[in-house]
């Protein structure tokens, strides 16, 4: 098996189903030839640097797997028939890869994955905490003081006329 990565850009007025069965498809044929997935991305909605097809957007999506040359033939040829499919770029990452290096591979993205998320939570969290304390604060600066206080205040306030008087 040799490790490979696609990276192909879809036109951007496919719906999500549409997105997922191309992304779909494309998975199954490399399952089928007997390869590993190991990293599948879909990096969404971004503007193209020159049209293509007359479209200034595409729909990324990255695909890294281990496969058989068999199975990168029949992707590109069914992106070449596939009209929703903009463009297409397959390379070999590495020449041979063998079971136990797939499975490394998929723990460390697994990992990578794990690790933005969970630094994502975090982010969150600290967010929502800064957001509560600005209430609390906010709510106790626009408290009026007590009654009490502000009888206080009168009175001195009343006392100072009466001696000036």
């Amino acid at each position: 098996m040799r490790r490979y990565e696609t990276i192909y850009i879809l036109r951007p007025t496919l719906s999500e189903d549409e997105i997922t069965k191309v992304v779909e498809n494309t998975s199954q044929i490399i399952l089928d030839e007997k390869g590993t997935i190991i990293e599948l991305n879909k990096w969404g909605m971004k503007k193209l640097a020159y049209l293509i097809k007359k479209e200034s957007q595409g729909y990324y999506v990255y695909c890294e797997y281990a496969g058989s040359p068999v199975a990168v033939a029949e992707i590109e040829r069914k992106f070449r028939i596939d009209d929703s499919v903009l463009r297409y770029l397959t390379i070999k990452t590495a020449a041979a890869i063998s079971e136990e290096q797939i499975q490394q591979a998929v723990g460390e993205v697994t990992a990578r994955e794990t690790a933005a998320q969970e630094q994502e939570e975090e982010a969150t969290e600290k967010e929502e905490a800064v957001v509560e304390q600005t209430s609390v604060e906010q709510k106790t600066s626009t408290e009026e003081p007590p009654v009490e206080a502000k009888n206080e205040e009168v009175a001195e306030v009343e006392n100072e006329s009466k001696t000036e008087k």
